[in-house]
């Protein structure tokens, strides 16, 4: 009988030992910072209501939910009107109820909403969780992919963009990543919007405006043109396309540019402030105004941020930024939060690119034993026991293979060092240890190994 090899969905990966060794590392050191910042953990469910996660992200957002089935008879209570009219749409809300989660920063504002009895505020909290959106796949984009995200809630203060600027700036130092961190503010992109008389139709500008990396500007303009935007508007965002120099010449023309708007003026006070808290925090990544940044999102309402990997091209590996207004769709209003989501997955592959991931980071074990029979594996077990309690990772052949195959285990595998006790060493108490990457073997008694790796 012939066997279909099996295989994974479009989008979505497996991960080998290696790569989920490299990928905790990122997992670890982006959590060990957020501590360092008095962010607290949770967790919500892979998938939320449909009624939570719809008109959050925009219509582009809407598009990319995936749609969970009802359980059961679902076509029993479907819309008949919809089946037979061939409504897509319509029939998929009348058997469809829930959906995977599109990012983390919905279900944490529902989370708030409906623990908001057990919350002290302002609620600084991280989450590193897979999420899913219905995205053609291509290089640096899945559909199944991490995010981890660290949001604070409860409080208007810019002190808490600055903080998670300054996180940012953290996290890619660590991982070393040259990382170019854009900012923006969405009162300055309604204040364009007023400047132009088409404040009414700031989601649309925000969403062109959000493409201009990945379509150019013509295309955006075009479709500013579409989404009806009058060609006297259009021809007033020129400007702004061609804006250059520094943080501080932008912001001089912005100040002359927005000038009769009042909203305009308070994004561009919001940035400045910003800019003067970084001075004392230390900023090492490059920052930079960009007021093509939109990130098509309808939460955002004041600074908006995007980080861009220098040395490797590929989309936005962070971003986020404030949001005023999302718990209160959930009926809890006057609740103001900001948060930034690390995309690990291109992290990961913009590391992997630029060939980051240190030593440690290669393999889970440090140290192998060779087995060479019953009676040696039973002498070494106390000295594993050892180490282990050292917090070392260390690993004993299971079988007394032939010394090449236990060798080239250990080749394979990334371990740095092999440790050889044979008969002859173990009657000296004694052990010869092999640095794989070097070559060198020393000769060392227990006590010996131990202050080596317990340095």
């Amino acid at each position: 009988m012939a066997f279909t090899k099996p295989s994974i969905p479009s989008g979505t990966r497996d991960f080998s030992p290696l790569e989920m060794v490299r990928r905790n590392y990122i997992f670890s050191s982006i959590r060990e910072i957020f501590q360092l910042f008095g962010y607290l953990p949770i967790e919500t469910p892979a998938m939320e209501n449909l009624s939570t996660l719809l008109g959050k992200y925009g219509e582009e957002g809407d598009k990319l939910l995936f749609r969970i089935l009802n359980s059961g008879d679902f076509l029993s209570k479907s819309d008949k009107d919809a089946i037979a009219n061939e409504d897509s749409l319509k029939l998929s809300n009348s058997i469809s109820e829930k959906g995977l989660r599109y990012d983390l920063t919905v279900p944490f504002a529902r989370y708030v909403v409906q623990h908001r009895n057990e919350i002290n505020f302002p609620f600084k909290r991280y989450q590193i969780q897979p999420v899913w959106r219905a995205d053609r796949p291509q290089k640096g984009r899945y559909r199944e992919f991490y995010q981890c995200d660290v949001d604070t809630i409860g409080s208007d203060s810019l002190l808490n963009e600055v903080e998670l600027i300054k996180i940012i700036d953290l996290v890619f130092t660590r991982l070393k990543i040259r990382a170019n961190i854009k900012l923006n503010n969405r009162k300055i992109l309604a204040g364009i919007a007023e400047i132009i008389g088409q404040s009414d139709k700031i989601t649309e500008i925000t969403i062109a405006l959000d493409k201009i990396e990945k379509i150019g500007r013509e295309k955006v303009i075009a479709e500013l043109t579409e989404r009806g935007i009058s060609k006297d508007s259009v021809d007033r965002l020129g400007p702004l396309f061609n804006m250059s120099g520094s943080n501080e010449e932008k912001i001089i023309f912005l100040e002359k540019y927005l000038g009769s708007s009042a909203v305009g003026l308070e994004g561009i006070e919001e940035l400045k402030s910003i800019f003067h808290f970084l001075i004392a925090f230390g900023i090492s990544s490059q920052l930079e105004i960009d007021l093509t940044l939109a990130r098509g999102l309808n939460y955002y309402t004041g600074c908006i941020i995007e980080v861009k990997a220098m040395d490797a091209e590929i989309g936005s590996i962070c971003g986020g930024g404030r949001y005023d207004n999302l718990t209160g769709i959930f009926g809890m209003e006057g609740v103001s939060g900001v948060g930034v989501s690390f995309g690990a997955d291109r992290i990961y592959d913009v590391m992997l690119h630029l060939n980051l991931f240190p030593v440690e980071a290669e393999s889970g074990t440090q140290i192998i034993f060779v087995n060479f029979g019953h009676n040696e594996a039973f002498a070494v077990l106390p000295v594993i026991s050892k180490l282990r309690s050292m917090g070392i990772a260390v690993e004993l052949y299971p079988d007394s293979a032939k010394m090449k195959k236990q060798m080239s285990f250990a080749n394979i595998n990334n371990i740095p060092f092999v440790a050889l006790a044979g008969e002859d060493e173990l009657s000296k108490g004694q052990l010869t240890l092999k640095n794989m990457k070097s070559g060198e073997q020393e000769t060392l008694d227990f006590e010996e190994l131990y202050k080596k790796f317990g340095a």
